[in-house]
């Protein structure tokens, strides 16, 4: 069943909540209204990622900054995934949360490969699901999550018969970074074209936008660029890059049956390991 996704790439303020949230709920009512039966938004969209308010102003999951996307949901009658930071104890999690159009959290999951300096903000993920829904068998991870060094979490996933993975982003560059020189992007085209070719699954990242004002990569910029990969690898969408490139980006995606189940899978991931292995590097990633 083909079913339209928006790209809800956003400015995230570090430390300004109820800005932040009020832009996603706006996402969330563009997205509906074109049509979508979902919204992927970005990556500790609440507060910013690694933005030392978290320390203060992080909500639990569910809790007051979940139920805000929540009633969107149901108003817009939608899924969301999106991305929060999470209070859990005296612990905070990158957090992301898949939303039926009901309001229900049907996924709840916590970031597994943190970049090493955030682990001072973000405790390490405990948990990695599926959930089976109206859009297919989705799964859902974050950013880093799906690193060609991490990706055996995107493996996993599809082991778990993912048709579709939502992986909130936040994607940034020195403030002096060439887009014309150095195009942002080729990791995320390799690990996601990857995990599309063996399993064909289709993965969406999304991306904020804006300045990171405060942190560990404070001065940074975060820029968009959030992308799609269908079955067999094929580039389905690529958003605008840019700090101010602030868009809603609509995509039709098919999922597709898994090529194979259980056991069966070794033989399948070990032939196309095989068959890429002789084939010619991949071309440069052009610029926009």
């Amino acid at each position: 069943m083909a079913y339209q996704v928006a790209l809800g790439q956003i400015l995230v303020e570090g430390g300004r909540p109820q800005a932040n949230l009020e832009r996603a709920v706006k996402a969330v009512a563009t997205a509906a209204s074109r049509g979508c039966r979902i919204v992927v938004l970005p990556e500790c969209l609440d507060l910013g990622w690694t933005h030392p308010s978290a320390w203060n102003l992080a909500q639990p999951v569910p809790g007051p900054h979940s139920d805000y996307l929540a009633k969107a949901a149901r108003d817009r009658h939608v899924y969301v995934a999106a991305g929060l930071v999470e209070r859990a104890g005296d612990r905070l999690y990158n957090a992301a949360v898949l939303l039926s159009p009901e309001g229900e959290v049907l996924l709840h999951h916590r970031k597994i490969n943190e970049l090493d300096f955030a682990l001072e903000l973000y405790a390490i993920g405990d948990r990695l699901c599926v959930a089976d829904t109206e859009l297919g068998r989705v799964g859902l991870d974050i950013c880093a999550d799906n690193l060609p060094g991490s990706l055996e979490l995107g493996h996993a996933l599809c082991r778990m018969g993912a048709q579709v993975i939502f992986s909130p982003s936040a994607w940034a560059v020195e403030p002096d970074h060439d887009q014309a020189a150095d195009p942002y992007g080729a990791e995320w085209l390799e690990s996601y074209g990857e995990l599309a070719s063996i399993y064909d699954v289709t993965v969406i990242g999304v991306s904020n936008v804006g300045p990171i004002t405060a942190g560990p990569w404070e001065g940074r910029l975060c820029i968009g660029r959030s992308l799609v990969v269908g079955p067999g690898g094929q580039v389905l969408a690529h958003a605008s890059y840019g700090a101010d490139a602030e868009e809603v980006l609509t995509v039709r995606i098919e999922p597709h049956e898994a090529q194979a189940k259980g056991t069966a899978l070794a033989d399948h991931v070990a032939s196309w390991r095989l068959t890429a292995s002789r084939r010619p590097s991949p071309t440069r990633l052009a610029a926009p």
